[in-house]
């Protein structure tokens, strides 16, 4: 991760180890600003694997999310590394609730599931962005 910022990889690990989704964050990445919830890998592949499972075409996906989790069960162990099997810094950031912001817009409305390269960050704030859906 030769342009990661060492502090949001930091922020990361430390969600990653307190199993903690409540860190809202806003990052700017090529093309988008991106605002949301930061949330530990295992629990975002749940979640998205949850969505998946209630779509009759997409169902078949929930398996990828569901048995590829990197995290094992002692990785989900509070204070446990980074949420990885081998203990590496994370490379991304998982983000649920989130929206990409356009103009006074957030898209989706009611906020949908982000993985970001960390090395992808070009800037980024602790923080939701407040939009206008009117």
């Amino acid at each position: 991760m030769p342009n990661s910022d060492g502090l949001l990889v930091d922020i990361a690990a430390m969600v990653e180890s307190e199993r903690s989704n409540q860190m809202p964050l806003t990052v700017v990445v090529p093309g988008a600003v991106i605002t949301g919830r930061l949330a530990p890998e295992s629990l975002w592949r749940e979640r998205v694997a949850e969505v998946l499972e209630t779509s009759e075409h997409l169902k078949p996906f929930s398996a990828l999310f569901a048995s590829s989790r990197r995290a094992t069960a002692a990785d989900t162990a509070p204070g446990a590394d980074s949420g990885t099997s081998t203990g590496e810094p994370p490379t991304h950031l998982h983000l649920h609730l989130a929206r990409i912001l356009q103009g006074s817009y957030g898209l989706p409305h009611t906020g949908g599931m982000y993985r970001i390269a960390i090395e992808d960050v070009s800037s980024w704030t602790v923080g939701d962005l407040s939009y206008s859906d009117q």
